[in-house]
């Protein structure tokens, strides 16, 4: 039998979350052609966050029961189900087609379980030493999935109209699960202690009762706010703002994928080495601070390109020493139930952030910003203060 790959588990994410980066850019866009606004637009997104807060943590479990491999399985058919819909959606118009734009986005929470297994199966075949540079292939994968992601769906939608984006994702996702069957190797050892057995909201009180484990899940929760606000508005910010066209928003969100993913590909395990997740988690909500304040003021290309690097070195290595210091903290019975947790209170932020970011922009389109710069650097300040010395923890 194959052993357990970390490129496999890499390339299952990968094209998922091609399919991902496809869709998200365009989403408040298609949600503003069917006639939503304001607060609705934000609410689109919000509904696969709401679907995947409920669902992550009960998946993480199932996987720490049953194995990595079933839930990995299911989450990619459930993709390709769910972007199907989306592809259907963009066909039709007005309200119908936006309570079908919703129900694929609900549906893909569902079944939404790919990154906190993902970061479980990677755990269960690193060592400590090595798993926030393991942890970074998830994060590597996210950042090539905008890469490839938001040009593809750029190209899809020139070439083959509304629908195209979602009809080119829901085929990647079914290709994703039929490479999956065949290729993708359980991770979780035969004969491994069973996991504890608990209710939903019981592995969360469990979990955040742990003081370092619940206060670096917190500092997690502000950090996706914060980007969930810049992945919500920035696209609304250049077209409104700015006068850039849909073309233009999609190559930058591909331009800021590359420099998170090479980040998080070669230089994030160096980091770590040289630092450590406790003072890495920090540094990067400060260098967040500092790109998000500097967004608004990107009146130009080049100012516009240097703000976006700094946003996307802060953003890129906070998760790879989060979820790692995550790991490293739990026992490998519960791997699969923490990161489950870690990860839906990132999609709680998901719920909060675009429905927050949207209103306070329809207010003034540099709101959001200022208000995330602001947020990240306080948080920076705190995480410094608790985390960087681990006699005070």
């Amino acid at each position: 039998m194959k052993k357990p790959s970390l490129l496999i588990i890499f390339l299952s994410v990968f094209i998922d979350l091609i399919g991902f980066g496809i869709v998200m850019p365009l989403l408040p866009l298609y949600s503003e052609r069917f006639g939503a606004h304001g607060i609705w637009i934000g609410m689109i997104p919000a509904s696969f966050s709401i679907m995947q807060f409920l669902f992550a943590p009960a998946w993480g479990r199932l996987s720490d029961r049953i194995g990595r491999r079933p839930v990995l399985l299911i989450s990619n058919a459930g993709s390709a189900v769910s972007y199907g819909l989306f592809a259907y959606a963009s066909t039709l118009q007005g309200q119908t087609g936006l309570w079908i734009l919703v129900a694929s986005r609900v549906f893909a929470g569902i079944a939404g379980a790919n990154l906190s297994v993902a970061s479980a199966y990677i755990a269960d075949v690193t060592t400590k030493e090595k798993r926030s540079k393991g942890m970074g292939l998830i994060g590597m994968a996210f950042g090539f999935g905008f890469v490839v992601g938001p040009a593809l769906g750029g190209f899809a939608f020139k070439k083959f109209g509304l629908a195209g984006p979602g009809c080119v994702a829901a085929a990647l996702c079914t290709l994703n699960f039929v490479l999956g069957c065949f290729i993708l190797v359980e991770s979780l050892k035969p004969g491994s202690e069973s996991a504890a057995k608990r209710a939903r909201w019981d592995q969360w009180i469990h979990t955040l009762r742990q003081p370092t484990v619940g206060m670096v899940i917190g500092i997690y929760f502000l950090a996706t706010l914060c980007f969930a606000c810049f992945e919500t508005t920035f696209g609304l910010l250049l077209t409104k703002s700015f006068g850039y066209t849909t073309d233009t928003i999609t190559y930058l969100f591909t331009y800021c994928g590359i420099l998170a993913a090479v980040l998080q590909g070669g230089l994030i395990g160096r980091l770590v080495k040289a630092m450590g997740e406790r003072k890495l988690i920090p540094v990067s909500m400060f260098v967040t601070a500092i790109g998000l304040f500097m967004l608004p003021f990107s009146g130009s290309m080049a100012v516009l390109l240097i703000g976006l690097a700094v946003f996307a070195a802060g953003s890129g290595m906070n998760r790879p020493p989060t979820f790692g210091l995550i790991s490293v903290l739990t026992p490998p019975t519960e791997q699969g139930a923490v990161l489950g947790v870690t990860q839906s209170a990132g999609t709680l932020a998901r719920i909060f952030g675009p429905p927050l970011a949207t209103t306070i922009f329809a207010q003034h389109p540099f709101t959001p910003y200022f208000f995330c710069a602001g947020l990240a650097f306080v948080t920076g300040i705190f995480a410094w203060g608790k985390l960087a010395s681990p006699a005070k923890v």
